[in-house]
């Protein structure tokens, strides 16, 4: 499945949704590449213009929303048409979680995600499923490099 990724930011204008073409076909290091682009490229004018074309802001077919980076733990983010869903991703917190086997605490990075699909487009059952797999991701980081 073919996967052109939004991320979600936002400039003095308003929010932007630059767009990284086949992100399916991409490895993580490549990605942050084009996003870091991206980003030096809405910023580049320094007077709140930006210098991102019409058509690497549209196409997008799956977004993703970051407020964590403002200490925000959960939230729901509307899909916006023609995309497909969008990932709510909240900030990174400690929490203690029971350790396993006895009756004592551990610390441990906690972080919450909302998947919101256009059932139009998506089942929710295939949405839970890729959220599972995203969870799977998140807590073997590893599985990413292969």
């Amino acid at each position: 499945v073919a996967m052109d990724l939004g991320m979600l930011g936002h400039q003095q204008g308003g929010l932007v949704v630059p767009v990284v073409r086949d992100a399916h076909s991409k490895g993580i290091t490549d990605i942050a590449q084009s996003v870091k682009a991206y980003a030096s490229k809405a910023n580049a004018t320094g007077d709140g213009k930006m210098n991102l074309t019409p058509e690497e802001m549209s196409g997008g077919t799956f977004t993703v929303s970051n407020l964590g980076m403002f200490g925000v733990k959960q939230f729901t983010a509307i899909v916006n048409p023609p995309q497909s869903c969008i990932l709510a991703v909240g900030a990174v917190r400690n929490e203690l979680k029971p350790s396993s086997g006895d009756q004592s605490y551990r610390e441990a990075k906690v972080m919450s995600v909302t998947l919101s699909c256009d059932h139009r487009v998506v089942d929710g059952a295939v949405g839970a499923k890729w959220l599972q797999h995203f969870k799977d991701l998140m807590e073997n980081p590893l599985k990413m490099l292969v």
